[in-house]
C-alpha cells in the first residue's frame, strides 16, 4: 500500500456554512460547533503562515527597486514598472497561486514534487516507491533558499552600512550569525517558530501598506492609475530593451510565491489563502504604490527604495521592524525545502536523510537536521563570499523565473489529464502565464554571466546525484523483483536435507511487500538453517498520525512450519522502539491470537493448535535475533562503462545514507546484517 493510497481529511473552508436549529436547551448541535472550531482553527493557521509562508514574498519591497538597472526613470517609467508589479502579484499571486496551484495538492503536500506524484499516477510516469521510509531530497527550493537568506543578509549589511558608516565586516559576521541562530531554531518544529515569528512579519504586513498610505497621500495621490495596463505598453513602446533588461528586477516582487504552495503540508489550503488574500497581497499592493509615489518625486532614490521612502518621524523603528522581518522570511522557504525533501525521497529520488515529524497532527510538519545544516553552511558561505549582492539577486531571479515557468507546465498537465478542464481554460491558463514567465525567464537568463550561474551549477550538482541514486535504485529494485523468492521457492529450499530448523524467533525483514528479499534464499544457501519461527516482516508507512492499536499489526501465514507474514503500519507520529520488547511482544501476542482464532475453538485439530502455540513459546525462551539484508552491485567485466561509473557512485551514496528502515532500537546483540553482492 502507497502512502499515496490513504486520504487525510480536508479542513472545512471558511464558505462552508450549515443551518441548524438549537436543541430543547438552546443548546448548538455538534455538527454547528465542529465547524465553528473549524473556522477559529483555519483562522489561527492563516495568523501562523505569517511567519512561515509569507516570510520571503512579503519582504520583497526591501530590494525590487535596488535590483533594478534604472538610468534617469520618469514618471511614466515608475508608473509602468508599479503596473507590471501589480499585474504580476495579481496573475500569478491571486490567480495562479492561491486560486488554482493550491487545489493541485497530492494528499495535502505541495510543491513541483507533489505535482510531479500527482501526475505520475495517473499518466504512469516514472516509478513511484514508498520503499524507504526514511525521507530525503533536494529540489529548487534548497537552492532558492540559500539565495533567499543571503540576499536578506546583504540588504541587512547594507542598509545599516549606509545609514551608519558601521564597520562592513562587522556588519556582514553579524547578518551570518543571525542566519546560523535561524536554523538553529528548526528544530523546534514549524508550528513553535511560526508561533515566534507571526508576530514579526504580522507587524511587517500592518505596518508597510501603512507606511505606503502616508506616501501616496504626501507624493501622489494618483498612483493607482498605474493600474491601466496601458503603461506597461507605453513603458516598452519607450525603453524598449532596457524595459526589458529591468525585468530582471521587477519579477523579484513575486518571490517567495512558490513557498505559498510548497508549504501546503505544514498549514491547509483555506489558511494560506485566507492569509495571502486578506493581508498579504493588499499589504504589497499598498506597500509598492507608496514606494512608487515617492520615487515619482524623486527619482534618483531607487537604489535605497525603501528606507527612504520611510518618514524620519518612524524611520528607526521601522528599520527595526524591517532588520526582524528580513532576518526570518527566509523561514518559507527553509519550511518549503523540509517539505521537499520529504517528498523527493518518497519518489526515491535523493539518498535518504533523517526527517523528524515535527507535529502530532500535521504529517507535512517535518525537520531534516542533516538538510538544515548543509544549507546553514551553504547560506553563511554565500554571504561571506559574495560581497554587494549583486549576483546573488541576479541567482534569485533565475530560480524564480525557473521554478514558476515550471509549475505553470506542470498545472497545464494538471488541468488537462486530471481535472479534466475545458480545453478553452486551459489554453487561457498556459498562453497566459507562459508568455507571461516566458519573458521574465528570457531577461534574467541575460545575467547568467553576472551571478545567474550559480543556481544552474548547483542543479547540476544535484542532478547528478539524483540521477546517480534513481538509477542505482532502479536496478536494484529491478534484481530483487526478478528474483524475489515466493512461498514455493521457500517450500523448495526448506525441503533440502541439509537445511536445519534452528531453535529461536527471527525477524526478516523486507521491502518488498508481494513476495520476499532475494536476501533470504543467500541467507539460507550459505547458512543451511532457518530458525523454528521465522517472521517475515515488513513496516508499511501510513500518511495517518498514529494507527490504531487494533490496525497495527497484520499476521499472515505462509503454510510452512513455523513461517508467517508480519505487516507492521505506523503513522507519522508513531513511535517504533524496541527496547524493551514491546513491538516484539505486541507481536508475539497478535501471532497466538492468530494461531487461536484462525482455526476458531471448533476446530478439529485442538492438538496441532496446541503444538504451535507450544512451539511459539519455547523459541521465544530461546531468544530473538533480527535479520536486515545489507546488499551491494557487483560490478563484473561485462557491464559498460556507464554502469560502471553510475553504480559506483550510488553505492558511495548508499554506504553514507540513512538505512531504508526505520531506527527501531533493536538491542546490539539481537542484531544481524546479512550481505549479498546483486549482480549488475
Amino acid at each position: 500500500m502507497s502512502i499515496f493510497d490513504t486520504q487525510i481529511p480536508q479542513p472545512i473552508p471558511l464558505s462552508s456554512s450549515i443551518v441548524v436549529d438549537s436543541d430543547s436547551n438552546g443548546h448548538l448541535p455538534i455538527s454547528t460547533l465542529i465547524v465553528k472550531s473549524s473556522r477559529w482553527r483555519t483562522i489561527f493557521l492563516a495568523y501562523k503562515t505569517l511567519g512561515v509562508v509569507f516570510g520571503g514574498l512579503v519582504t520583497s519591497p526591501l530590494y525590487v527597486y535596488p535590483s533594478m538597472p534604472l538610468k534617469s526613470p520618469t514618471e511614466e517609467d515608475y508608473l509602468g514598472i508599479y503596473c507590471i508589479m501589480f499585474w504580476t502579484l495579481s496573475l500569478i499571486g491571486v490567480v495562479k497561486y492561491a486560486c488554482i496551484a493550491l487545489k493541485a495538492d497530492d494528499q495535502g503536500e505541495g510543491g513541483t514534487f507533489a505535482l510531479y506524484s500527482l501526475l505520475s499516477r495517473h499518466m504512469k510516469i516514472g516509478f513511484l516507491s514508498v520503499r524507504d521510509v526514511d525521507f530525503s531530497g533536494v529540489t529548487n527550493s534548497t537552492h532558492e533558499g540559500q539565495e533567499k537568506q543571503s540576499r536578506l543578509g546583504k540588504i541587512f549589511k547594507n542598509s545599516v552600512v549606509a545609514r551608519r558608516n558601521t564597520n562592513a565586516a562587522a556588519v556582514e559576521a553579524l547578518s551570518a550569525t543571525i542566519i546560523i541562530l535561524l536554523f538553529l531554531l528548526q528544530k523546534f518544529g514549524t508550528s513553535r517558530v511560526s508561533f515566534l515569528f507571526s508576530p514579526v512579519m504580522g507587524l511587517w504586513t500592518l505596518t508597510t501598506p501603512l507606511v505606503g498610505i502616508c506616501s501616496i497621500i504626501r507624493h501622489y495621490p494618483g498612483i493607482f492609475k498605474a493600474i491601466s495596463p496601458h503603461y506597461i505598453v507605453m513603458y516598452f513602446l519607450k525603453n524598449g530593451k532596457e524595459g526589458w533588461l529591468s525585468l530582471g528586477g521587477t519579477i523579484l516582487c513575486i518571490t517567495g510565491s512558490e513557498a505559498l504552495f510548497a508549504d501546503l503540508g505544514h498549514f491547509s489550503r483555506g489558511s494560506i489563502q485566507l492569509a495571502f488574500l486578506c493581508t498579504i497581497y493588499p499589504s504589497l499592493v499598498f506597500t509598492y504604490a507608496g514606494q512608487t509615489a515617492y520615487l515619482i518625486r524623486h527619482p534618483n532614490d531607487h537604489e535605497d527604495g525603501f528606507y527612504k521612502f520611510i518618514p524620519t518621524q518612524v524611520y528607526w523603528p521601522m528599520f527595526v521592524v524591517a532588520t526582524l522581518a528580513a532576518v526570518v522570511a527566509s523561514q518559507s522557504l527553509i519550511s518549503a525545502t523540509f517539505s521537499l525533501v520529504k517528498q523527493s525521497v518518497v519518489l526515491d529520488y535523493f539518498p535518504r536523510v533523517k526527517v523528524v515529524h515535527t507535529s502530532c497532527s500535521k504529517e507535512g510538519e517535518v525537520y531534516s537536521p542533516e538538510i538544515n545544516y548543509i544549507l546553514m553552511i551553504l547560506c553563511v558561505a554565500v554571504i561571506l563570499i559574495f560581497g554587494d549582492g549583486k549576483d546573488i539577486g541576479n541567482a534569485f531571479g533565475v530560480v524564480v523565473s525557473m521554478v514558476m515557468l515550471i509549475t505553470t507546465i506542470l498545472l497545464t498537465l494538471v488541468m488537462t489529464v486530471i481535472w479534466r478542464t475545458s480545453p478553452i481554460l486551459v489554453f487561457l491558463f498556459c498562453f497566459t502565464f507562459i508568455t507571461m514567465e516566458g519573458i521574465y525567464v528570457s531577461a534574467v537568463l541575460t545575467k547568467i554571466p553576472e551571478g545567474g550561474w550559480i543556481p544552474f551549477a548547483i542543479s547540476i550538482i544535484l542532478a547528478i546525484i539524483m540521477f546517480g541514486w534513481y538509477y542505482g535504485r532502479e536496478r536494484k529494485i529491478g534484481y530483487e523483483l526478478t528474483h524475489k523468492i515466493d512461498v514455493d521457492r521457500l517450500r523448495v529450499l526448506l525441503s533440502d536435507p541439509g537445511v536445519q530448523r534452528v531453535p529461536g524467533i527471527c525477524f526478516f525483514y523486507s521491502n518488498i511487500q508481494d513476495g520476499l528479499t532475494p536476501v533470504l534464499g543467500h541467507y539460507i544457501k550459505n547458512m543451511k538453517s532457518l530458525h523454528k519461527v521465522t517472521i517475515f516482516t515488513t513496516l508499511r508507512y501510513l500518511l495517518v498520525p498514529k494507527v490504531a492499536p487494533q490496525e497495527r499489526i497484520i499476521i499472515s501465514k505462509f503454510g510452512l512450519q513455523g513461517i508467517y507474514g508480519c505487516v507492521i503500519q505506523y503513522g507519522y507520529a508513531d513511535y517504533l522502539h524496541l527496547e524493551g520488547g514491546n513491538l516484539v511482544n505486541q507481536v508475539i501476542t497478535c501471532l497466538q491470537q492468530y494461531i487461536t482464532h484462525c482455526s476458531g475453538p471448533l476446530s478439529s485439530d485442538q492438538a496441532g493448535i496446541q503444538e504451535e502455540l507450544s512451539n511459539l513459546a519455547e523459541a521465544l525462551s530461546v531468544g530473538v535475533v533480527h535479520v536486515r539484508g545489507k546488499t551491494r552491485f557487483h560490478v563484473g567485466k561485462n557491464c559498460s562503462w556507464f554502469d560502471r561509473i553510475m553504480l559506483a557512485f550510488y553505492e558511495v551514496m548508499h554506504s553514507n545514507c540513512r538505512s531504508s528502515l526505520p531506527t527501531l532500537g533493536v538491542p546490539l546483540p539481537q542484531r544481524m546484517e546479512v550481505g549479498m553482492l546483486y549482480e549488475a
